[in-house]
């Protein structure tokens, strides 16, 4: 479990070699037809991007590149993400919203230009998930793509679409499991309800979307990756697909509208009370809109979730919500060592976050966003939760070497407060001790309670403590409690230097106090998130202390203030209290060796 997390490799695509060769084949495929139906755009793109984008700023995958009166194919790509994102046509989502000549000339050059460039088999682009999204794309948009061209042209467009499409039913099998497949199979329902002389793909296509519907989105509604916006990514391509099917006279297969129904009250659980998404496991808040659109069109009525949601439990009150990471990373390349992380909206402004994914700012800060200080949790100085693997291996992703394996929660609503009781054993093989976070929210939402301990039950642990502490020489195991602010959040230190002071742009006042047990600092933190070119700088609260015992206790209030008046201070816990504690904590639990560090 030490933070040993190595710089990743770069992604690498599987069977790279024969996506190449299948293209170039099913470029010998005769053209489509032309279009039988045009699925509704449902895309959303955006009006000021693509603006951007007409003046030559390109903006992909964290990476911007300032290059008026080019080609977006003759500009340098800064990373293979930046490549990939250029190939997959989401861009013309936002050229279709900036709506003018410009745009429309804009999308119809640089898409000619890719078939002359591409459309022998060549470059990034031929891979089975980017080809379904461009399948995606140029159908929700062949209205702009096709209007006032000639008929060699528009040719040429049809042809590319027949490749595509043979391309995809060919090699769909061969993209990642989860969002790449998703994306590959409803590209390929896409062009098998569109292209005339495609229809044949249909069939085929929309039995394999419901193996990966029954395969791949369990009975909870969730991934694997545990990623939420890539669960609105694969929610939002079966709606797509529904509606498609729906508006040419026919149903989406059981598997299909299962997966719809499984996933929808999944979303409105990991759904903060501004809109957007919790953002854990390398997913961020979401494009504006698309989960309400998601929504609206899957036409799910809304139903509590029993438990956890895709292994995150919620407490709601008022105008509060508070999602927090409960169950172990998932066995896959994107996962964080975030257990038990939490994230607090107040109405529409976010207060407490993680730093977020850096996966777009390449492999130090991917490295960085993935460790336990960048999330809002406890965490022994110098350790994550979990040792994770670097990557991806021959593209599969790699086991993680250590996660914990007990991680327990227990929620209770009452009359006054919602309360959430959570632990996991991660630094037990290490240190021997046990986090337990016990958060408690109040019945009108103003106030978030805390209490974090780190404790050794088991005789075992007691005496992995003891090395620990032999080795740091009776100074004790420094740890640290962590909670990232929002940038738009301003953060001072106050009531000298008893509390931290939380202002949103919404006005309100959120105040910040601890039990005393720990020092408080306020140090500069980051705000990583999809769609800019590097970090926001912004502030972190951290609680510092040392385990000297067999158990540490540091309890904290955050509290919106009333009248300029101040937030209550820390309730200490009482004998009752204690006693519940101690029943609810796991006492045995199988040793794991040591891990070195």
């Amino acid at each position: 479990m030490a933070d040993a997390l190595k710089s990743d490799p770069p992604p690498r695509r599987r069977g790279a070699t024969m996506n190449h060769l299948q293209a170039r084949l099913c470029a010998l495929s005769r053209a489509a037809a032309g279009i039988a139906l045009q699925p509704e755009p449902r895309s959303i793109g955006s009006f000021a991007r693509g603006r951007q984008l007409c003046a030559g700023t390109f903006l992909f995958a964290g990476g911007l590149v300032e290059a008026p009166d080019t080609p977006i194919w003759d500009i340098a790509m800064p990373s293979a993400r930046f490549a990939e994102d250029v190939h997959g046509f989401a861009w013309l989502d936002d050229l279709a919203a900036a709506g003018d000549g410009t745009a429309r000339r804009r999308a119809q050059d640089w898409t000619l230009a890719w078939i002359d460039r591409f459309g022998r088999g060549r470059g990034p682009g031929w891979a089975p998930d980017l080809a379904g999204r461009r399948l995606i794309r140029w159908l929700h948009h062949a209205l702009m793509l096709l209007n006032g061209l000639d008929p060699a042209r528009s040719g040429a467009v049809f042809r590319s679409l027949a490749q595509q499409t043979r391309f995809v039913a060919r090699r769909w099998k061969s993209a990642d499991p989860g969002l790449p497949r998703f994306e590959a199979l409803t590209g390929l329902v896409y062009a098998g309800l569109s292209l005339k002389g495609m229809e044949g793909q249909l069939a085929p296509a929309l039995k394999a979307l419901e193996r990966e519907c029954d395969r791949e989105i369990g009975e909870g509604g969730g991934l694997a990756s545990r990623n939420p916006e890539e669960l609105l990514e694969v929610f939002t391509l079966l709606t797509w697909a529904a509606a498609a099917l729906t508006a040419a006279g026919r149903e989406p297969l059981p598997g299909h509208r299962g997966a719809i129904a499984r996933i929808a009250p999944t979303l409105r659980a990991l759904r903060h009370a501004d809109g957007g998404l919790a953002r854990f496991h390398g997913g961020g808040r979401g494009a504006e809109g698309r989960l309400d659109q998601a929504l609206a069109e899957a036409g799910v009525k809304p139903r509590p979730v029993r438990g956890l949601a895709m292994g995150y439990a919620r407490l709601s009150a008022g105008r509060t919500t508070v999602i927090v990471d409960a169950a172990p990373p998932p066995v896959t390349a994107g996962a964080h060592a975030s257990t038990l992380g939490f994230e607090l909206t107040s109405g529409r402004r976010p207060v407490i976050v993680n730093c977020g994914s850096g996966a777009d700012l390449g492999a130090e800060w991917r490295r960085a966003g993935r460790a336990t200080a960048s999330h809002s949790t406890l965490g022994v100085r110098g350790f994550s939760s979990s040792r994770l693997a670097p990557g991806v291996r021959g593209g599969s992703p790699a086991p993680l070497a250590e996660i914990p394996r007990t991680v327990e929660f227990r929620a209770e609503s009452g009359t006054t407060v919602h309360n959430l009781t959570v632990w996991h054993d991660g630094y037990g093989p290490t240190h021997g001790l046990t986090h337990v976070r016990q958060l408690m929210l109040a019945y009108d939402g103003r106030a978030l309670s805390g209490e974090d301990t780190l404790a050794a039950f088991t005789d075992a642990e007691r005496a992995a403590f003891d090395r620990m502490m032999g080795r740091s020489g009776g100074e004790g195991i420094a740890f640290d409690i962590r909670f990232h602010i929002h940038p738009d959040v301003d953060v001072e230190i106050d009531m000298g230097g008893a509390a931290v002071s939380l202002a949103p742009k919404s006005g309100e006042i959120w105040v910040f106090r601890h039990d005393g047990a720990a020092e408080l600092q306020l140090v500069p933190s980051v705000y990583l998130e999809k769609g800019r070119a590097g970090p926001r700088a912004t502030k972190q609260i951290v609680l510092s202390a040392r385990v000297m015992d067999y158990a540490s206790l540091i309890t904290w209030t955050l509290a919106k203030a009333q009248d300029g008046s101040t937030a209550p201070a820390p309730r200490d816990l009482g004998q009752e209290d204690e006693a519940e504690q101690d029943w609810v904590l796991p006492w045995a639990r199988r040793d794991r060796p040591d891990h070195e560090g």
